[in-house]
């Protein structure tokens, strides 16, 4: 009685190219992948342009003393809804508690980590000196509220607040 021996595949040329083809080809095919989804997950620039952003940076300096010295008192509320519309209500008095009327206040909504997911606000004059805005779409977790102040075209107010919406 003899036993059949069965040898094992001889490793030829072929199956070597094989394997050395599927091998590249699989560490390549997850490079590209992974490039994809971090190029498409990339937020982008928060300035398109250093240089000039440095420009601007002594008017900026400028406008924060005029505001400083005009003492306004600025108490701005957000409230967010379980369905995600935040509303933003500001009420605006200069340094004698006199109600600012008349301003054009524009807020935003930003997430300090991805610009993608910021929610503009325009605030209309609800009563003298206080004004209000809705957005949809706010998720909860941590914003950022950026709140400008206008008049006659020239902003006359500026803050940022670090903020968490529930």
């Amino acid at each position: 009685m003899s036993k059949s021996i069965s040898s094992p595949r001889p490793l030829t040329g072929r199956m070597v190219l094989g394997l050395l083809l599927g091998f590249f080809g699989l560490v390549i095919g997850v490079n590209l992948l992974m490039m994809k989804l971090a190029i498409d997950t990339l937020p982008g620039t928060n300035v398109d342009s250093a240089y000039l952003a440095s420009l601007r940076y002594d008017n900026e300096i400028a406008a924060a003393r005029e505001q400083a010295q005009r003492d306004w008192k600025i108490d701005a509320k957000v409230e967010r809804q379980p369905d995600g519309l935040a509303t933003l209500r500001v009420e605006a008095r200069d340094h004698n508690g006199v109600p600012l009327a008349g301003l054009t206040f524009f807020g935003r909504l930003e997430r300090p980590a991805d610009k993608r997911g910021d929610k503009e606000l325009t605030l209309a004059e609800i009563g003298e000196g206080i004004y209000r805005g809705q957005t949809s779409g706010v998720q909860p977790g941590l914003w950022e509220l950026v709140l400008e102040g206008d008049a006659t075209g020239n902003r006359v107010f500026l803050s940022k607040n670090r903020m968490v919406l529930n």
